[in-house]
């Protein structure tokens, strides 16, 4: 897929861009500290589900058509999240406590709802869209699972003998929760429309078809715009010299979906090509940047949140060069 470079580098550079309003409005103080939660909050339950759904029912095929590839694109994000939790689990141990536990999450889970669900939708299309919000599933299993599990082992710091020199504060962990995320509720109902015949019939609405397609619209422009609020708000003094900080921009950027561009050779030289589209999901969605999800979950289990936050905001500024370039990679291994 040569032709995905240019829009791809352009792409990723609007949504730099649209960093900006944000660091503008906060220094400039024309909103208050709760704004970047309320966007964050019309993000994930109104726009996001939005632009699942509009995947959906833009999508002229049929369920037939797309499942094979659907299936590889479940199995494949488990095998990426399992690998990059491997690597994660092995690293960072002379980190700071709750430095350590950011930096493993991070390494983890990129930004493959935020950012690239909206940036496969401009990039590559309706269909590639319905295989992103497939990834997002296994995503968001693995989030309030392995996640919280990250953010609440703890060094042992009692001398009790733990042989791995951790503990775990037993994490509320809810399938429940994981069931109920908007994302995956929105699959749901977009899976449905899809097998039914539903969807193509609510392509005719106009007004429904329309308003789901301009709620869509909002994803990438306000996740941005919360991005450049937390960046006014922060100080990079002393973050360029944390040696822990290169190692995981090494891996989140380059290493890990490295792997992933020899996992996908390995399929091909076996002779289980899996396409284009598949292949280019994948890799995109695991090379975006650091999870802006970091920092919400380092507030909620006390970690350390302005050190994760400049680690999101850096991994962001780096994914405008990293992700074309490993697009490049996988276009000569491929």
């Amino acid at each position: 897929m040569d032709n995905i470079l240019e829009p791809l580098i352009t792409n990723v550079a609007i949504l730099f861009l649209m960093i900006l309003p944000g660091v503008v409005l906060k220094k400039c103080r024309l909103v208050g500290n709760d704004f970047g939660k309320g966007l964050s909050n019309l993000v994930l339950y109104i726009a996001q589900p939005a632009l699942i759904l509009y995947a959906y029912i833009a999508f002229e095929g049929t369920f037939a058509s797309i499942w094979k590839n659907a299936l590889w694109v479940l199995l494949l994000s488990i095998l990426a999240h399992a690998l990059f939790a491997v690597v994660a689990l092995s690293l960072f141990k002379t980190a700071e406590d709750g430095r350590r536990r950011m930096l493993r999450f991070a390494t983890v889970f990129s930004n493959a709802a935020f950012m690239g669900i909206p940036l496969i939708k401009e990039v590559l299309g309706a269909e590639a869209t319905i295989y992103a919000t497939i990834y997002n599933i296994t995503f968001n299993f693995f989030l309030w699972s392995l996640g919280v599990y990250f953010c609440t082992a703890r060094r042992d710091e009692d001398g009790d003998g733990i042989p791995d020199g951790e503990h775990k504060i037993k994490p509320k962990i809810s399938p429940l929760r994981v069931i109920c995320h908007p994302v995956n509720i929105a699959s749901a109902i977009g899976i449905i429309l899809l097998a039914s015949g539903a969807g193509a019939a609510l392509r005719d609405v106009y007004v429904v078809y329309n308003s789901i397609e301009k709620l869509s619209n909002l994803v990438a422009p306000l996740s941005m715009v919360v991005i450049g609020l937390r960046l006014a708000s922060l100080s990079f003094r002393g973050s360029f010299s944390d040696k822990q900080l290169y190692i995981f921009l090494s891996l989140r950027h380059f290493i890990l979906p490295a792997l992933i561009i020899g996992f996908l050779w390995l399929f091909k030289v076996t002779g289980l090509p899996l396409g284009d589209t598949v292949n280019m999901v994948v890799l995109l969605l695991a090379a975006t940047p650091a999870a802006t999800s970091a920092t919400m979950f380092a507030e909620k289990y006390d970690c350390d949140t302005a050190y994760i936050s400049r680690m999101v905001l850096i991994s962001t500024m780096l994914s405008v060069a990293s992700m074309p370039l490993l697009v490049m990679l996988m276009n000569v291994v491929l």
